[in-house]
């Protein structure tokens, strides 16, 4: 499905990464990826992760420094002259902010949440826009936490419907341009990130128990959506949140 296609991976932290199941699928469809890591200690586990799936392109990225993003998009461009998709597959909020309340959450945490979890995937799709010129499609990752209150979830189901409505909004204005932009939305599963959620194996357990499957997505599933999505087979879908949570969402 990805044949000829170039794309870019941020997000890989270990193997239990969504990102990395998603990079996974799109090498096995084709696809040339280029893969980012956080910072030095990230590189370790990430770098021999990006060589298994053939990256042309392995490079740091912290996604609030300007310099370093200037640099991997001016490296996509001058090795590869475009770019067919991009996958935005990162979040954070500082740990005393994520397990206190909404209401509680400090100005300098509810910026930081949403510089990194969402703002982040703008400036990334404005970098990218000049490289699709033949179209493109931008994906990233959410939670059912944006549309419902989920225990412990906290500041991050604010900013995860923020990054739902710019996903709208970045689809209405890049869709003349044929760039599609999608929110992939799974259901629970334990990555690095959802083990700084509080008492998240019972989100697990609750989601294996009311689902309509009766079990939890796997990061290769997600993957697969996610190839389906940067492939012209999704050419007339855009700007949609996209539920892999075995039907957990549909419930009461």
């Amino acid at each position: 499905m990805l044949a000829g296609k170039k794309g870019l991976v941020i997000g890989i932290a270990n193997d239990k990464s969504i990102a990395y199941g998603c990079a996974r699928a799109f090498q096995r469809d084709g696809a040339d990826l280029a893969i980012t890591y956080l910072n030095q200690k990230a590189e370790k586990y990430v770098r021999p992760l990006a060589e298994e799936v053939g990256a042309s392109i392995i490079a740091p990225l912290d996604v609030c420094d300007d310099s370093q993003a200037d640099a991997l998009f001016d490296e996509i461009e001058e090795k590869w002259g475009k770019l067919d998709f991009v996958l935005h597959c990162i979040a954070f909020a500082p740990a005393d902010d994520l397990h206190g309340r909404v209401i509680d959450c400090s100005r300098d945490g509810f910026l930081t949440a949403m510089d990194i979890s969402c703002h982040s995937f703008q400036r990334m799709a404005k970098r990218a826009e000049p490289l699709m010129r033949d179209g493109g499609a931008l994906l990233t990752v959410s939670y059912m936490g944006s549309e419902r209150v989920i225990d412990h979830y906290g500041i991050m189901g604010p900013v995860k419907a923020a990054l739902e409505s710019a996903t709208r909004y970045m689809a209405a204005e890049l869709g003349p341009k044929d760039i599609r932009v999608h929110a992939i939305s799974p259901g629970p599963l334990l990555t690095r990130a959802a083990s700084g959620i509080a008492e998240f194996d019972n989100l697990m357990t609750q989601a294996k128990t009311r689902a309509p499957e009766h079990r939890l997505v796997t990061i290769d599933e997600i993957g697969d959506l996610a190839s389906f999505l940067a492939s012209e087979r999704s050419r007339a879908i855009t700007g949609d949140v996209v539920h892999i949570d075995g039907g957990y969402h549909i419930m009461g």
